[in-house]
């Protein structure tokens, strides 16, 4: 396996040698490989470990992926204006007597009382505390199947989606998607931040980093944090074999495609 990894990373290196230079890493949270990320114990989830893809010790908001052992139990708790999201990668999670596999999906609002979970045989999950917005209008909790949502055809070819989540008073949304490796990704942008998780699959992405595409693959387990306003894809991004995200936007969101990736300029003081 690493040596089909590392076959298809030179290929992805050779392609871009066609810029002109090559540019910095991204300022933002991209192409983070979370078995490289060091192991963090929580207090709130005792047992179990967890690689934290971004958090903010002040806000405490966190994006973790959580490996839960064998026998485990605890609970969601109970952060005031927090809303949490679980999605059930591997294994098994019991929450609130429903017993959730792979593709599990759980979102608990502000106000809620702590649920009780339990693995019996371990579980590796997707774990998610944000501020909640005072505009959702999602304030139940929200336990789904998401195998048994439908794929939904997109406006582009080789584009699916399966929305788990959308709230039409914040405009926040959690959703999968799945790209066929005919799917064209060319240069775009969106009006709010973006945060992704690759479930399965390769592929290759490029990030617009002052004028030029910072290239580089994804597998499964791969991370970004997107912000908004910032120009991706492009003509090195493709499909290397099927592939399946899990995504969230926080806010409302506007797609801009065929936007040019140019060099932005500072403000004149």
């Amino acid at each position: 396996m690493n040596t089909i990894r590392n076959l298809i990373i030179l290929i992805a290196a050779a392609v871009s040698v066609g810029c002109a230079s090559s540019p910095d890493a991204p300022a933002y949270p991209a192409f983070v490989i979370a078995d490289e990320l060091p192991d963090l114990f929580l207090a709130s989830l005792p047992g179990v470990r967890a690689k934290e893809f971004a958090g903010d010790m002040r806000s405490r908001t966190v994006s973790n992926r959580i490996e839960l052992p064998s026998g485990w139990s605890g609970t969601t708790g109970g952060s005031p204006g927090k809303a949490l999201e679980i999605f059930v990668l591997s294994g098994q999670l019991s929450l609130a007597d429903v017993d959730l596999t792979d593709g599990g999906y759980v979102f608990v609002p502000p106000g809620s009382l702590g649920f009780n979970m339990v693995s019996d045989d371990g579980a590796v999950i997707l774990w998610f505390l944000n501020d909640m917005d005072a505009a959702a209008t999602i304030q139940s909790p929200l336990i789904l199947d998401s195998n048994l949502v439908d794929w939904q055809a997109t406006e582009r070819i080789g584009v699916f989606n399966k929305i788990l989540r959308s709230d039409p008073g914040s405009g926040e949304r959690t959703w999968l998607m799945r790209y066929e490796t005919d799917a064209n990704i060319p240069w775009q942008s969106s009006s709010a931040s973006l945060e992704g998780y690759l479930m399965s699959g390769q592929f290759q992405q490029s990030e617009c980093v002052n004028g030029l595409a910072y290239t580089d693959i994804y597998f499964p387990g791969g991370y970004f944090k997107r912000p908004a306003d910032v120009v991706y894809g492009g003509p090195e991004a493709s499909v290397l074999s099927e592939s399946v995200w899990f995504l969230r936007q926080k806010q409302e969101s506007t797609m801009s495609e065929n936007v040019v990736c140019e060099e932005v300029e500072a403000d004149e003081e």
